[in-house]
This record gives structure tokens, C-alpha cells and sequence, in this order.
């Protein structure tokens, strides 16, 4: 399961005097950064956690991180116990996509209509109870995969609803030289709920069996409900912005990219990288085939853990990129890293070489995403920062499920590494075409 001027707005019920921040036209400025010396200017940079209301939306991203992963795996546990069927928890997993891509683009344009603020606390809200009914159907022993896909389903729309005003809201919260940082705080939290919920999970499930990771969840999804009723209000700056949120403005926001270069770039890199170099759908090959002499369930276990890790330290460690000025030269830099990682890992015929190139496209991919979102925070208006994070939301969640149907066609065609091989060369000359091409890109700055 899984980036203008401000108006005046009340917070006297959501801040405390010691710690409000300004709501003027702009979050406060940052102070000029004092020069960094030995471990300091590698270390992750923490300055937007100094403004309590990124501290706020950051603590409850951190607490629902490993939360979610939790049912994450708990779903896909369950199915299979009741079918006994690999098939099913695929196509669970179509289940969930159609209503995130659906209202993940009509979230968007929800997220640049109405306080963002209250429509976190609606849909945070939808997904605690979703969770909690995934408990009550767990406990009850119902054994019903039905029931477990229009939950899984509902989830999904709330998901997807959530998480453009979620995005979108940082430029609110912080000013725009910290936006790299932040979204390296943020984007770092998720990586260490990818490795260490899952790991959570199988220890758990032994213990407390499966049904209470659905609690977990509830309970931890109450603790960002908290987090986000004590976050300023965050309405519509623009008057004009006060709309119905229709198709129309799905469709405006579609236009609004097409006539945005940079946003455009952001959007198709993205997709290059993951849907040419994105292979997981191999590793279940590659770990019988290739690494077998390894042991086949260590080899599956570390290649689908290595870009996770590789993505966790590159955001613990982005001290050393996120004040880089050079946005657009990043993310291209990064995605052509990424292309080269890859290839390196399809020629790997050592697991530890292999895992050790995975890793180095997790940092790049933590790069890209750094400065992807900024970009998008950056160089779009405010009344269009929702659409923006719905089409991103669609863009994360249906690249690399096409990447899957891709490399598991050429896999099965070609062989594993070959096709491995061939994205990633793929994803490298893509990438410098576009950026040899349409310069937009690559002289973009903050």
C-alpha cells in the first residue's frame, strides 16, 4: 500500500502561544543556514522540524508509516490463508488500484477547493475506521475475500483522496529553500516503514496473531488524526479557488501540466525510471535461477530489501544533496544513477554485488524523489498543488505496476537479466534524450 502568498487564517484552536507559527503570506523565512563542518554536512538536514507545523504533519506521518505496512501485509496474509491462492492477492491488489488512481486525481482537485486541513482529518478518519473494520472482520473469523477487497478498495479511495492535501500542504507549512529537506524527512520516514513493518509484521503474527496488526493500525491512525486536528487551517488562498471540485478541474489540472515543461519533465522522468528500471517482478526469477546457490529465500529477501535500505540511508544521509539549488540537474542526475544501478545489477552474477547495486538505486531513487517533490511544490501555484500531488500519487502507484507486467513479458521472452539489463540501459538513454531535447529540465533552480 502506499509534492504564492498566504491568507490570514485562525489557529487559535490548533497552536499553543509558545509554539504558532506566523500565517501571514508566507511560512517564515529560514534563517541563512550556518555552514556545516565534518559529520554535520552529511547528515540529514532537520531544519523544517524547528516549525511546529511540519513537526506536527511529520510525527503522525512517522507513526503511520510502519503502521500501514502492517496492513499492508496482514491483507495479503489473509487472502491467501482463506484461497490458498497467489492469483487472489493479485487481484486484491487490482482491487485497490482502480479507486487510488480514481480519487487520487479527484482528491487533487478536492485538495486545491477546500481546506486541506479538514479534508486530512476527514480521510484520516475513513482510514482508522476502514482499518478498524478490517480488525472487526479479522477477529470475527468471517473468512470472506469479498469482504476483504471492497475494504481493501475503500481503503484505497481514502488513500488516495488523503494524500494529495497531505503532499500539497508542505509548501503551506514550511518556505521553499527547506521543501528538499522536507521531503527528504518525509519520504525517509516511509522507506523505514517499508523495511521495518514488514519485518514487525512476521514477528508479530506468531504472537498476537493476525487480526490485532489490524488494531495496530487503527490505533496508530488515531494518533495522526490527533496530529493533523492541532494543524492550522489551510484554506484555498485564492478566492477563485473556492470551487466545485468536478472534472472539469481534473481536466484543467491535465492542462495545467501540459503547459508546464518542468512539471511535464518531473512527471515523465518518474515514469521512465520505473516503468524501464523498475524489476521486482524478476526477483522471484532471478532469486531461483541466478542466485540459487545463495539460498533462494535469502536471495528474495535481500533483493526485494535493498533499494528500501539503499533509499533509507540516501535520506538519512541527505544532508549532502537536499540544499542543492539545481532541482532539475538533480532529478535527471539521479534518474540517469538509477538507470546505471540497475544495469549494473542485471550483469551482477554475485548476490552481494547485486544487492549492493539495488541499495545504490534506492539512494538515487531517494534523490529524485527529494527533488521531484520539491520541483512540484515549487513551480506550481498553490491552487493547483493538489492536482499536481493526485497525478504524482497515479504516477508512484501505476509505474511500477507496469513496470511489473513489462519486465515479467520480457523476462519470461528474453530472460531475467537480460531484460534487467535492458531497462536500465533503457532508462539511462531515455532520460538523457529528454534532457538533450527539452532543456526546461535541467536549468530548472529554486
Amino acid at each position: 500500500m502506499y509534492r504564492a502568498s498566504r491568507t490570514a487564517v485562525d489557529t487559535s484552536s490548533n497552536t499553543t502561544d509558545n509554539d504558532a507559527e506566523p500565517h501571514d503570506a508566507k511560512p517564515r523565512p529560514a534563517e541563512p543556514a550556518a555552514r556545516q563542518t565534518g559529520w554535520r554536512r552529511w547528515a540529514m538536514d532537520t531544519r523544517p522540524l524547528r516549525r511546529p507545523a511540519y513537526r506536527r504533519l511529520w510525527s503522525s506521518t512517522v507513526v503511520t508509516a510502519v503502521g500501514s505496512q502492517l496492513t499492508a501485509v496482514a491483507v495479503p496474509k489473509q487472502i491467501y490463508d482463506i484461497t490458498g491462492s497467489s492469483a487472489w492477492v493479485g487481484y486484491a491488489s487490482l482491487a485497490g488500484l482502480l479507486p487510488l488512481v480514481v480519487f487520487a486525481l479527484w482528491g487533487g482537485a478536492v485538495a486545491d477547493s477546500m481546506d486541506r486541513r479538514k479534508l486530512l482529518l476527514v480521510t484520516n478518519t475513513g482510514v482508522a475506521v476502514t482499518s478498524l473494520l478490517f480488525w472487526i472482520q479479522a477477529a470475527t473469523g468471517l473468512g470472506s475475500v469479498l469482504v476483504l477487497m471492497v475494504l481493501l478498495a475503500l481503503q484505497q479511495a481514502f488513500f488516495g483522496l488523503n494524500a494529495p492535501a497531505r503532499t500539497a500542504s508542505i509548501a503551506r507549512l514550511v518556505p521553499p529553500e527547506e521543501l528538499p529537506a522536507a521531503n527528504a524527512l518525509g519520504s525517509t520516514v516511509m522507506q523505514v516503514g517499508l523495511v521495518a513493518g514488514p519485518l514487525l509484521a512476521g514477528a508479530l503474527i506468531p504472537v498476537i496473531g493476525l487480526a490485532e496488526l489490524y488494531l495496530i493500525d487503527a490505533l496508530a491512525l488515531c494518533v495522526t488524526v490527533w496530529a493533523v486536528h492541532r494543524l492550522p487551517a489551510l484554506p484555498p488562498l485564492a478566492a477563485s479557488a473556492a470551487r466545485r471540485a468536478g472534472l472539469r478541474e481534473v481536466v484543467a489540472g491535465f492542462r495545467y501540466i501540459s503547459l508546464h515543461k518542468v512539471l511535464l519533465l518531473s512527471f515523465l522522468a518518474d515514469i521512465v525510471a520505473m516503468v524501464f528500471g523498475m524489476p521486482r517482478a524478476l526477483f522471484p526469477q532471478l532469486a531461483s535461477e541466478t542466485y540459487a546457490p545463495y539460498g533462494e529465500g535469502l536471495a528474495l529477501g535481500l533483493l526485494f530489501a535493498a533499494i528500501p535500505v539503499g533509499a533509507m540511508a540516501g535520506g538519512l544521509l541527505s544532508g549532502t544533496f537536499s540544499r542543492a539549488r539545481r532541482h532539475g540537474f538533480m532529478v535527471i542526475a539521479a534518474v540517469v544513477a538509477w538507470g546505471v544501478a540497475i544495469t549494473g545489477f542485471g550483469l551482477s552474477t554475485s548476490l552481494w554485488v547485486a544487492v549492493a547495486f539495488l541499495a545504490a538505486a534506492g539512494v538515487a531513487d531517494m534523490v529524485s524523489m527529494v527533488f521531484r517533490g520539491a520541483i512540484l511544490l515549487s513551480a506550481a501555484t498553490d491552487e493547483m498543488r493538489g492536482r499536481m500531488q493526485g497525478v504524482f500519487t497515479v504516477v508512484v502507484a501505476g509505474g511500477p505496476r507496469l513496470a511489473d507486467v513489462l519486465h515479467g513479458t520480457a523476462g519470461s521472452l528474453l530472460g531475467a537479466r537480460t531484460a534487467v539489463v535492458a531497462g536500465g540501459l533503457l532508462v539511462v538513454a531515455t532520460t538523457l534524450l529528454l534532457a538533450f531535447v527539452t532543456p526546461a529540465l535541467r536549468r530548472y533552480e529554486m
